[in-house]
């Protein structure tokens, strides 16, 4: 398991910064594929991608988007309205 960025030194924490958002577009598919498959947003929330996509909303909330506004966001695109899946 790795270190929170904020508590690393500021050379480790931008690399690992840079590794989060290299990363971005895995963690955004890898969110819209438990959305296809149904999952509730609890159950979302305990994975990998929520996780660092949190990281990456927490350290450049102006760049990327909060991990439940994806979750959402795909659940409109799937047709689900989001709220349905919200109570899973």
């Amino acid at each position: 398991m790795s270190v929170p960025a904020d508590q690393l030194p500021p050379s480790e924490w931008s690399a690992d910064l840079r590794d989060l958002e290299e990363h971005y577009g895995s963690y955004c598919r890898a969110m819209r594929m438990l959305v296809r498959e149904g999952k509730s947003l609890k159950k979302v929330q305990r994975t990998v991608c929520w996780q660092q996509l949190a990281r990456l909303h927490d350290c450049r909330p102006a760049r990327y988007q909060e991990p439940d506004a994806l979750y959402l966001k795909l659940c409109r695109e799937r047709g689900g309205g989001g709220g349905a899946a919200l109570n899973r």
